[in-house]
């Protein structure tokens, strides 16, 4: 029998800035798209000042598309971080990044430096999950 890939909109997720889905799903893996520091209330809304709020509010895009999709923090695997700034704000997204997760339950992640991110953004940061069973 083959899998089926199952692909994810959440409602409460932010309006995606190109043609994705905010997830898609197959053999119960999950890989969830970048998230970028957009508002779920109002896609026109500025971008948070400074690469702390944004990463807060990636952390924050990202949670919510797990939690739209029965996951959590918990049932992620691998994660990417793509910095536009990446000398100057590393430190900085790492310290953001690190507070979501429990101690010692980090997933594996690559951070990536970038000469830039849709609507300007200096972060964005994308997930691979594992759904359990």
């Amino acid at each position: 029998m083959s899998e089926t890939t199952q692909f994810w909109m959440v409602p409460d997720a932010p309006t995606p800035v190109a043609p994705f889905s905010h997830a898609a799903e197959s053999g119960g893996w999950v890989f969830v798209t970048g998230q970028m520091p957009t508002s779920p209330e109002d896609d026109a809304a500025p971008l948070p000042e400074g690469v702390a709020a944004q990463t807060r509010r990636v952390m924050d895009n990202l949670v919510i598309v797990l939690k739209g999709i029965g996951l959590g923090l918990e049932h992620v695997v691998s994660a990417r971080a793509f910095l536009t700034e990446f000398k100057r704000d590393y430190a900085t997204l790492n310290a953001v990044y690190a507070a979501y997760f429990p101690p010692g339950k980090l997933p594996a992640r690559t951070c990536i430096g970038v000469t830039g991110l849709a609507r300007d953004a200096l972060v964005e940061i994308d997930f691979i999950a594992r759904r359990p069973g």
